[in-house]
């Protein structure tokens, strides 16, 4: 199975369009089973679509509604593969001119869906509202729940992570007894100790980096960005977890600019493992 997670930062890129472009054109390339996003951005003045143009589109949220440039449906438009998908609405942004979201993309269908709150503020005008969307789907006879999620930092004074990940796994406990692929941005750095990936893995989480045989240094950040102002150092804080113990065969940084172009602020994590 072939996993590809990345905070897209959409519709806030410089030369957007080419950049999407440059994303479809690595998809339609490396052939991922999942794909997960996170800022997942649509203008809010823009005219919603017809439920008939949406494609193999999954209401995870019946009330979300997408958008003529929702980021993951303009994505969709230049891949090669059909894929199932799913896009739900977390909070506006830049002063309500984005709806910003979360999205999964698979090559199979989902058939059953768990979405959340995981932030004690609810507003959807506050941009520290935090959700995490998961979709269950099927890969090669096997069940699999794809969560995706996007976290507050560990020492926020507003939505500090503990909580929020407290909430999550509370979330996501109907579907432990099924293995779960949790991906995303979860803004901790895995190399400060006693932070929110010591916290995280204390508790029965497994990091596909740790666990692949063939890695490289998993630094997705390496400049300062919105959230990590000031920041000068190369940072892992994007992440595909497991609930299980798996065969890892592989973990890469992708998208930056040695392996894929760049198209975001992020750099993404490409996995290939076996579920069983």
């Amino acid at each position: 199975m072939k996993l590809l997670t990345l905070n897209v930062h959409g519709w806030h890129e410089e030369n957007q369009l080419e950049k999407i472009g440059q994303l479809a054109d690595f998809i339609n390339n490396e052939q991922f089973d999942v794909i997960a996003m996170q800022e997942v951005n649509q203008r809010a003045a823009e005219p919603p679509l017809e439920p008939s143009h949406l494609g193999h589109y999954f209401a995870a949220d019946a009330d979300a509604v997408i958008r003529a440039d929702n980021y993951a449906y303009v994505l969709l438009s230049r891949l090669q593969e059909n894929y199932h998908w799913t896009w739900v609405p977390v909070h506006s942004a830049a002063r309500g001119r984005f709806d910003e979201g979360l999205a999964i993309l698979s090559r199979a269908p989902f058939n059953d869906a768990v979405l959340g709150h995981v932030s004690t503020q609810r507003i959807y005008e506050h941009y520290k509202t935090r959700k995490v969307l998961a979709v269950r789907t099927e890969h090669e006879g096997q069940a699999v729940w794809l969560a995706n999620g996007h976290f507050g930092w560990w020492n926020d004074e507003v939505e500090p992570f503990r909580p929020q990940w407290d909430r999550a796994e509370e979330l996501l406990a109907p579907c432990q007894q099924e293995p779960i692929l949790f991906l995303g941005d979860f803004n901790n750095v895995a190399e400060i100790r006693e932070e929110g990936y010591d916290y995280m893995m204390k508790h029965i989480w497994k990091d596909t980096y740790t666990l692949a045989v063939d890695k490289d240094k998993g630094h997705t950040v390496t400049k300062s960005i919105a959230g990590w102002e000031g920041n000068e150092h190369p940072l892992r804080i994007d992440y595909i977890y497991s609930n299980r113990e798996l065969q890892v065969e592989r973990s890469r940084v992708a998208l930056n600019g040695s392996n894929g172009a760049v198209v975001s602020d992020h750099f993404g994590v490409m996995v290939e493992l076996k579920l069983s």
